[in-house]
């Protein structure tokens, strides 16, 4: 089973594509989390994409589809994986199908988990976090016990500055402009499904289930 997960920033693809993970024995595929493996293991791949990223230059296409091909080629995604954070605009979906399909095979299933933008303007800038411990916090949905204070440190908690509101609009404007027309893409081959992502976490899942079976 071959998942892509789809939808904006602060929308909680991430979050599912865990739960999905955890409750099918598949791996969670995250592009941050392999280009990270690869740079720290210094393999050849991670020195090519280091080469770019040291430049401050985005990562080719080609190499991220390579990057992350090597990873699923692996034995523990055998019976499928979840992708979060890839592909993020049509040439990289059409690199990976094309791909894919040499290898005889296909994604099948595209999962957009939807969320309108002024409830991920007002998610994400609730957002607040601890730069000691790395907790997360949320003004609304998990306050620290104590306003502004991280519970486990007591250290001051923070706003990141990509949870402020002009940098939240900003990415949900690149999104809607390079992500959004995936949404299309999937729909066409047949394999897209949209969940509510205003629910609470559990329910979305459940939708979730009820799509992968």
């Amino acid at each position: 089973m071959k998942i892509v997960m789809l939808g904006a920033p602060g929308a909680g693809k991430g979050t599912q594509a865990k739960l999905i993970a955890e409750s099918y024995g598949i791996p969670h595929v995250s592009t941050g989390d392999i280009f990270r493996a690869n740079v720290k293991g210094g393999t050849a791949l991670g020195m090519e994409a280091k080469a770019y990223m040291d430049k401050g230059e985005l990562v080719p296409d080609e190499l991220t589809v390579r990057i992350l091909l090597d990873r699923v080629s692996q034995e523990d995604c055998r019976n499928g994986y979840v992708l979060d954070g890839f592909p993020r605009t049509i040439p990289q979906a059409e690199v990976l199908d094309s791909e894919l399909s040499k290898m005889g095979e296909a994604i099948d299933h595209a999962i957009d988990v939807e969320v309108p933008d002024e409830n991920i303007v007002k998610r994400m800038g609730g957002r607040r976090a601890c730069l000691k411990c790395g907790a997360t916090y949320h003004i609304v949905h998990i306050p620290p016990k104590q306003e502004g204070i991280c519970d486990n440190c007591g250290e001051k908690l923070v706003q990141r500055d990509d949870d402020k509101e002009e940098t939240v609009k900003n990415r949900l404007k690149v999104y809607h402009e390079a992500t959004q027309p995936l949404i299309d893409f999937y729909s066409g081959k047949g394999v897209l499904k949209t969940v509510d992502g205003t629910l609470p976490q559990e329910e979305v899942f459940a939708a979730i289930k009820a799509i992968l079976g």
